[in-house]
């Protein structure tokens, strides 16, 4: 049975999105949340998951299916936003796992979304605590001025892009790949009693 410690999971989310400004009285809600556990001790993406979310607030434009691929009539066979944190707390653990993402975006979209729809913070508080930025870290690690987006790092890294660009699923298995690099390079953050946030390389 591996330590939870060793855990980390990768989350990459799409949101509802448009080509300029969202029409009147409609917001960017997230759509789909794409987790891949990582185990740091051994080195290796364990497993890869989606959950579908269903919005309220917004719908799928034509420009978000280009982007992500995913249409209204898939995402609103999803799961309410208040049973996603649920699945991520229940069976992710992601009240005490430490989690990563690529950039901040991920962590503030579950925040905004979180208090707009009176729904606990599925991480726990504040918001970085237990959140590494892997864009920040990637850069650093490669002496970069500039934070890459995700298809970039993989370039320079030299990893191949699995699956669809801007889809969840996809992504956080990509940005996992990342992570793995990192630590192989000595360049991940060291827990201590939980991971140490990157969040101040914002």
């Amino acid at each position: 049975m591996r330590h939870e410690s060793a855990l980390l999971n990768v989350i990459d989310v799409e949101a509802t999105c448009w080509d300029g400004q969202p029409p009147p009285g409609s917001v960017s809600e997230i759509i789909e949340i794409g987790l891949t556990v990582v185990d740091v001790s051994a080195r290796r993406r364990v497993s890869r998951h989606r959950v579908l979310v269903r919005p309220v607030r917004s719908a799928v434009s034509e420009f978000c299916t280009e982007l992500t691929g995913l249409t209204q009539a898939e995402v609103e066979r999803g799961v309410t936003f208040a049973e996603a944190c649920r699945i991520l707390v229940g069976e992710f653990g992601a009240g005490e796992r430490p989690w990563a993402s690529w950039g901040e975006y991920d962590r503030r979209q579950f925040a905004r979304q979180s208090q707009a729809d009176g729904v606990a913070y599925p991480f726990g508080h504040p918001t970085e605590r237990t959140h590494t930025n892997a864009k920040a870290v990637f850069a650093e690690a490669y002496g970069l001025h500039k934070k890459p987006g995700m298809d970039h790092a993989l370039r320079i890294a030299g990893l191949p892009l699995e699956g669809r660009h801007h889809r969840g699923e996809d992504d956080a298995w990509n940005i996992a790949a990342i992570v793995l690099d990192l630590l192989g390079r000595g360049a991940w953050p060291a827990p201590s009693g939980g991971f140490t946030s990157a969040s101040g390389l914002t």
